[in-house]
């Protein structure tokens, strides 16, 4: 479902929904710099990273983590499907799966297909991004799959269980 095929969407919603697109396409490409330009990004931002962990923050994102972000993604390229909108006065939710095929921390170039949460809120005459959430889990997973991610290494697994691969920050 892109924008310009629901001519039902509001003008406002359709245009983020663009500028998502366009910016996340940017980063894909290592283009940080056109990323922020696209999203203005609220100063309590919430960033929960596909990648799992403790939930980023504004302050915590200074311009220096903005251009590891920026290096960490390249060569890509990306489409946007939006599964659902949800618009009131001063807020905006956008429901999206981005697909894209791009290299990904050093890793060899290939296909990323993320399920992702934007929420934009109203600032003045324009609109910022509140909060972003992504979860790689565009595909499925099994039962098994789902469970072994989110059991917390610390409970009751043992030895052979716990730390099931790297954290990444990104």
């Amino acid at each position: 479902m892109h924008a310009t095929q629901h001519p039902d969407l509001p003008a406002e919603v359709a245009e983020l929904v663009r500028q998502s697109q366009q910016a996340n396409a940017a980063l894909m490409r290592g283009d940080i710099r056109r990323y922020l330009e696209l999203v203005p990004h609220s100063d309590d931002y919430t960033l929960m990273s596909p990648f799992g962990g403790t939930p980023t923050h504004g302050p915590q994102i200074t311009s220096e983590r903005w251009e590891e972000i920026g290096r960490f993604f390249r060569n890509g390229s990306l489409t946007q499907e939006l599964v659902q909108s949800y618009a009131s006065t001063d807020m905006v939710v956008l429901a999206t799966i981005e697909r894209a095929h791009v290299e990904v921390g050093g890793l060899p170039a290939q296909a990323w297909s993320l399920r992702v949460t934007l929420v934009y809120r109203r600032d003045g005459s324009g609109w910022r991004l509140a909060h972003r959430h992504a979860d790689p889990l565009a595909n499925g997973v099994s039962l098994e799959h789902a469970a072994s991610l989110a059991r917390d290494p610390g409970s009751c697994a043992g030895p052979e269980q716990a730390g099931h691969g790297a954290v990444v920050e990104v």
